[in-house]
């Protein structure tokens, strides 16, 4: 009877932890929605100012790329 009461109890355990990352899963969720829709508020905010995002962007790549050396040259 002990070891059934023990396996109830971890049963409990697990479904509870469960239930609990489930609502700290949906809160996160919820946050993610609230934080996207302010980016996309800003990215509208800056499209109206003339700013290309894009075009920044891709500057940023290129600049990126010129500096990465390949592994071969940082060994030597």
């Amino acid at each position: 009877m002990e070891k059934e009461a023990s396996k109830d109890e971890q049963v409990g355990f697990h479904k509870g932890a469960l239930s609990t990352l489930v609502k700290e899963r949906q809160e996160m969720h919820r946050i993610l929605q609230i934080v996207e829709q302010l980016m996309q508020m800003h990215i509208k905010g800056l499209k109206e100012l003339g700013v290309d995002l894009e075009q920044e962007a891709e500057e940023l790549m290129k600049e990126s790329e010129k500096q990465d050396k390949p592994i071969e040259d940082l060994v030597k």
